[in-house]
């Protein structure tokens, strides 16, 4: 017999600790402004359930709230026991205010990227130069690697289109009820290489752009003679848009009023390195990061398990060096402790969420 959703709420209630920590929520959930909260960190951490918890929190709060996934492992389906893949707005049953959550696949949202710079299934470089103009100098542009640009998007590339495409669906006016949005990101790398996106395409498609304005008008007549005017301009236009589009995604990452990113990670030494250099990258690129979650620490115990008392011992080991790390020990730490079931359904995600988001 399946257990109803409370006798599963009080089965998780039964073996979690509640911690001290203080995550500040009555910050995060102040005013009507909508803002965005960024949840990153190394796979395996517990990204998906922090960021789940954390909408069905802002949602029992009187937020209209979005929670999204661009990670392609699709574990926000699994977080909420429901099909959340098609890459359109979900609505989730049992918060007070409206939770819709949204899987986006970067794979397709990379196929948009390709989409964009081919035509009549031929190459993605031939078709891009003739349909500027520069057809007869593409030999001479071996430099810029535009093959290798237009054909293999750069990594990262597939998830700053992802979050792209939730800036869209908020624009409409369908969508923009929404005053707490929530970003279950991809693993770490990903993350900080769609930062530098826009540096990348400038130094790449800009000096294309650039050159197909300086020759433009040398080519008109040849332009006319073969018919190719109205191709042209789709295929700068494409690439621009694309390029501006990028250019919002680092400003929402940078916009200190309605952005903050917050560090998700587990009490070792390995899992900690790694948060610093992440948060030393984001401070870098000007994002702004106040808390650090430290998911997975195991509870206090009376038992006499030796395997348990070591792994205290090696967790409170993690936990003193983030105080002496120079670039963690300055963000509001918050502690989730280790439960020894799923954290699956709306239940068990508003438990957490009570326990972590305080």
């Amino acid at each position: 017999m399946k257990p109803s959703s409370s006798e599963y709420l009080l089965a998780v209630k039964a073996v979690a600790a509640p911690t001290e920590s203080v995550a500040g929520f009555d910050e995060m959930v102040s005013g009507t402004q909508r803002k965005y909260y960024m949840l990153g960190g190394k796979g395996g951490v517990g990204k998906t359930s922090c960021a789940a918890s954390l909408a069905v929190k802002f949602a029992n709060n009187g937020h209209p709230t979005l929670v999204v996934s661009t990670d392609p492992a699709h574990s926000l389906s699994d977080s909420f026991a429901q099909d959340l893949t098609g890459g359109t707005l979900v609505p989730v049953e049992g918060p007070f205010s409206p939770l819709f959550a949204l899987e986006i696949n970067p794979e397709k949202a990379k196929e948009e990227f390709q989409t964009a710079t081919k035509s009549n299934g031929g190459s993605g470089v031939k078709d891009f130069m003739d349909g500027m103009g520069l057809g007869m100098i593409a030999d001479q542009l071996g430099d810029l690697k535009l093959g290798e640009l237009l054909d293999t998007p750069p990594p990262g590339l597939d998830e700053a289109i992802a979050i792209s495409k939730v800036m869209q669906f908020l624009e409409s006016q369908q969508y923009n009820m929404f005053t707490r949005v929530v970003f279950d990101t991809a693993p770490t790398g990903h993350t900080l290489r769609l930062l530098s996106l826009p540096d990348f395409l400038d130094a790449s498609i800009g000096k294309i752009l650039k050159l197909r304005q300086k020759i433009a008008s040398a080519t008109s007549a040849i332009k006319s003679v073969f018919g190719q005017e109205e191709n042209r301009p789709d295929s700068a236009d494409k690439l621009e848009k694309l390029r501006e589009r990028m250019i919002k995604v680092r400003d929402l990452f940078r916009d200190t009023n309605s952005t903050e990113f917050v560090i998700v990670t587990i009490p070792t030494v390995m899992a900690i390195s790694e948060s610093s250099r992440l948060c030393a990258s984001l401070k870098k690129e000007s994002v702004p990061v106040k808390r650090l979650v430290v998911n997975q620490i195991l509870p206090a115990s009376t038992s006499d398990c030796k395997f348990c008392a070591m792994k205290r011992k090696d967790q409170a080991r993690a936990l003193s060096s983030i105080e002496s790390d120079p670039e963690l020990s300055s963000l509001t730490m918050i502690e989730a402790p280790l439960v020894d079931v799923e954290i699956r359904g709306v239940p068990a995600l508003q438990f957490l969420g009570d326990i972590v988001w305080k």
